[in-house]
């Protein structure tokens, strides 16, 4: 009698594949980093500068073995606050300290109008009475006029020179002139002179000061002076000598008093 053949029937499973769950596991991690990367930028969207400089200051001086981020992000979700740090290095908008008027206003060229600092020159004056005195000069370039041509309307340019300005001398115990120069080329615009324009020109360049916070107490003289006060001297013509001139008239210091 022979003997019937062993069969072995040998089963190979497949574990995972398109039923598998090792993918969503990977999937659920992406979507976890997602939604906190995206908690993290609404996070910074409702700080305000000051606080997001302060969240840069954080981390430049992480130490994990301290405080950590998660933290810090979850005292900020719960308070609305964050730890300050010293920041060393001042924000562009903060101008830091220096000794005198006028090389307070060339601080400010250098870090509120560095695109247009060439327009803007800066002079400290002496006068008979001791009376400090800063003289601003706001100079148009060939091709980069102060305003549109033959008009008392202001260009982009000064606009932006003038709020800067404007936002400084308001809160300054100064009273200002404003002055209007052309150079020595005759006003095209028919009846109407350099005087005229000159004039018109100081005026806008007032009001300009005035939307921007300066007090009208402050306006001490609006005046127009056409090509009698050329800055270039040498060349009447130089488009330098059309420019509006702010005099910044400080009020004299009372004198220590002496003691007894």
């Amino acid at each position: 009698m022979s003997t019937p053949p062993i069969i072995v029937k040998k089963i190979k499973k497949i574990t995972g594949g398109h039923h598998g769950g090792s993918w969503k596991i990977a999937y659920a991690d992406f979507l976890a980093g997602m939604m906190t990367f995206f908690l993290l930028m609404w996070l910074i969207t409702l700080m305000e500068p000051k606080q997001k400089a302060s969240v840069a200051a954080y981390f430049k001086k992480f130490n994990i073995f301290q405080k950590a981020g998660v933290s810090m992000l979850m005292e900020y979700y719960r308070t609305g606050k964050v730890e300050t740090h010293r920041i060393v290095q001042p924000l562009p908008h903060e101008i830091p300290p220096v000794k005198g008027e006028g090389e307070r206003f060339k601080r400010i060229l250098e870090t509120r109008l560095k695109s247009l600092k060439e327009h803007v020159l800066i002079e400290t004056l002496e006068t008979q009475t001791k009376e400090r005195v800063v003289k601003i000069e706001i100079v148009e370039f060939l091709n980069k006029p102060l305003f549109h041509s033959g008009s008392a309307e202001l260009t982009s340019e000064a606009k932006e020179i003038l709020k800067v300005l404007a936002e400084e001398i308001k809160n300054l115990p100064v009273t200002v002139s404003v002055q209007g120069h052309t150079d020595a080329i005759p006003s095209r615009r028919g009846k109407i002179g350099n005087w005229e324009l000159s004039t018109a020109r100081a005026t806008s360049a007032m009001l300009e000061l005035e939307k921007h916070g300066v007090p009208s107490e402050k306006i001490l003289e609006v005046a127009g002076y056409a090509d009698t006060s050329p800055l270039i001297k040498e060349d009447p013509t130089d488009p330098r000598n059309r420019r509006i001139t702010l005099l910044l008239h400080f009020k004299p210091q009372p004198a220590p008093k002496e003691s007894p």
